[in-house]
């Protein structure tokens, strides 16, 4: 895997350059940089080879947004596979993967990874597959159906943790007629990006596992391994990379045959749920000490061991960016500095960008 390093020179220069950057889309590309040429451009990056990458699952729809995509150059993008959002079901998404692949990356020698955000440890209420007669969960109180466990402990609205392990869920994201992972695959993304993988820490989630007489870890392997089996099946080289529950490590190694890379938000700095990106409390919320250097120690493994790692930082502050920057650099993480909205690309990109 690449050393990712930023003297802290470098950092500062960057902090300049920021102060003086309205977003992405008004810094002039390199002269190599052809975003769209796809007769001149190779193949994208490997994972262990991304330099820069973004991170956007809202406002996909909002115009000029894939625009933005499109011209920015990225080596990794995560978006919104946003067909499967209710009120969006038209919304073309294998175009925009295509867009986008077919853009090049910071190089300017190859192309665009495209990964699809797919929550697999929460249902949404706002997807396609949040059938009319659901109820959602109350607090200490399971929904209906019986998989929907309790509400969002962070407070994001429509979101609630379920008991992976039941056929019913897997159907929804993996062997269902139509499921998540039909519809990724279909899109052509180059893989997917799994959230809420910390499900099995959760504590209302845990219980659930206890009642069904299964442990959570092990089933959270399990359904990543299943997914992971699945794509491959369909499109060899399918990329899996999961972001946070990073210690799922402790005690199974075998979690890392079956993902490609690994992802974390807030290792430094964190933002509220259900906030605008002008809000801020999207960001600038100090991580506790104790807490960030233990997600610094469970990182650091996986870069000794050559996994491809991620970091996902929320800021705006000078400061704060250049401390979440020297963390970054401290772990060996890639790190990717935004807002808890994710509806936009960052205004801060990274020094060198």
């Amino acid at each position: 895997m690449l050393a990712r390093l930023w003297p802290a020179a470098l950092i500062a220069f960057g902090l300049l350059a920021w102060t003086a950057c309205a977003s992405d889309s008004d810094i002039e590309p390199q002269e190599t940089r052809r975003a769209g040429q796809t007769e001149e451009l190779g193949p994208p990056l490997s994972l262990a080879e991304v330099r820069y990458w973004a991170y956007q699952i809202q406002g996909l729809d909002r115009e000029g947004a894939v625009e933005a995509l499109v011209d920015s150059h990225y080596d990794l993008v995560v978006i919104e596979p946003t067909r499967t959002i209710v009120g969006s079901e038209d919304f073309d998404s294998q175009d925009v993967v295509e867009r986008i692949k077919g853009s090049a990356n910071s190089l300017g020698t190859g192309t665009k990874l495209v990964l699809a955000y797919v929550d697999i440890g929460e249902a949404e209420a706002y997807r396609t597959y949040w059938q009319d007669d659901w109820q959602a969960p109350e607090l200490g109180q399971r929904g209906n159906p019986d998989f929907l466990v309790t509400l969002d402990p962070d407070g994001w609205s429509g979101n609630f943790p379920v008991a992976y392990w039941d056929q019913r869920w897997k159907e929804i994201v993996i062997y269902g007629k139509g499921s998540l992972l039909d519809l990724v695959l279909e899109d052509g993304f180059d893989g997917i990006y799994l959230d809420w993988v910390g499900a099995f820490d959760d504590l209302s989630v845990m219980e659930a596992a206890r009642g069904a007489g299964v442990d959570p870890a092990e089933e959270m392997i399990a359904f990543i391994r299943e997914i992971r089996e699945y794509a491959a099946e369909r499109r060899p080289g399918f990329l899996i990379i999961a972001q946070n529950g990073a210690d799922l490590l402790d005690d199974h190694p075998q979690y890392l045959d079956i993902i490609d890379g690994i992802a974390q938000e807030d290792l430094s700095f964190q933002g509220e749920a259900d906030t605008d990106w002008e809000d801020e409390e999207s960001g600038d919320i100090r991580q506790e000490r104790d807490y960030s250097q233990y997600l610094a120690d469970v990182l650091r493994r996986y870069v000794e061991r050559g996994v491809p790692t991620f970091c996902v930082q929320y800021a705006r502050v000078p400061e704060n960016i250049e401390k979440a920057l020297r963390d970054a650099e401290e772990v060996g993480c890639v790190p990717y500095m935004t807002l808890t909205p994710l509806d936009r690309l960052t205004e801060t990109p990274l020094p060198g960008y």
